[in-house]
């Protein structure tokens, strides 16, 4: 059993989820760190532990730590933080099961929507999906704007616009695959690897790079990148921001192909 934080306790607190809601997830993992050695897997400093764990790409991690906030003092954010992880682990129906639970307890809570939104869209449910969307932006039209529209067509030409607008090495690269637009990634795609790629991913290179090809191989195709549709549309704020968007997806994905780790990208002109 532990005891309640104190004031000064709570304080760094909020300042760890401030954190980790700017996306300086490399100062909030230093702050919750520093409250867990100080006051152990207290639940409040688990729940955000898991939290933070989500954005580093360590939702198994994430879930197995959440047994730890089950006492948690905000229930709500609990599940959907669960949620979240669930999600991130290609578990939609359990993901769903624990969103819909946040919402019940917080009904106005615009981040459960916007997962509930994204889960929706994952299990095909397209109507359900622009239902919580949309309340999301009614909540929160700042960070959840909604999804931005254009048709399969506009959205095609526009990813080929992208493609000739890549650095001439990149587009070199890009004659050895495909480039395919998909509404949503399938599940196998996701769960082919430990760990799962979340659901809301933007693009995913398939195949084997070309540093794993032996010198005498027969020519043929290495694999092909995917650039998932309904994923771009989310995040994009407009045509200009979801041109970029593309730009950046298909050049770290040709890094995928290429063999090269993020620190090779810039060299390349995929950064």
């Amino acid at each position: 059993m532990f005891d309640t934080l104190n004031e000064a306790e709570w304080d760094r607190v909020d300042d760890a989820w401030d954190l980790l809601e700017s996306a300086d997830f490399e100062k909030a993992r230093v702050a919750v760190d520093g409250l867990i050695q100080a006051r152990g897997r207290h639940p409040d400093l688990a729940l955000l532990d898991a939290a933070l764990a989500i954005e580093e790409g360590r939702a198994e991690y994430a879930l197995q730590g959440l047994m730890d906030a089950e006492s948690s003092a905000d229930p709500a954010l609990f599940f959907e933080v669960r949620a979240l992880a669930r999600f991130h682990l290609v578990e939609p129906d359990l993901a769903l099961e624990d969103a819909e639970k946040a919402l019940a307890i917080r009904p106005h809570m615009a981040e459960a929507h916007a997962l509930l939104a994204k889960i929706h869209d994952f299990l095909g449910d397209s109507e359900r999906s622009a239902e919580h969307a949309e309340t999301a932006f009614e909540l929160d039209p700042e960070d959840f704007p909604l999804p931005l529209e254009m048709d399969d067509e506009a959205f095609d030409a526009l990813v080929e616009g992208s493609l000739n607008e890549l650095p001439e090495r990149v587009r070199e690269a890009l004659q050895e695959l495909p480039v395919l637009v998909e509404p949503m990634p399938q599940r196998e795609m996701l769960v082919a690897g430990r760990p799962p790629l979340p659901p809301d991913i933007l693009g995913l290179f398939v195949g084997r790079h070309l540093l794993e090809r032996e010198h005498n191989e027969l020519p043929g195709s290495p694999g092909a990148i995917y650039l998932f549709r309904r994923n771009l549309l989310r995040i994009a704020a407009d045509r200009e921001d979801l041109t970029r968007e593309v730009r950046i997806t298909v050049q770290h994905e040709v890094g995928h192909l290429l063999g090269l780790d993020e620190d090779d990208l810039d060299a390349w002109g995929l950064a």
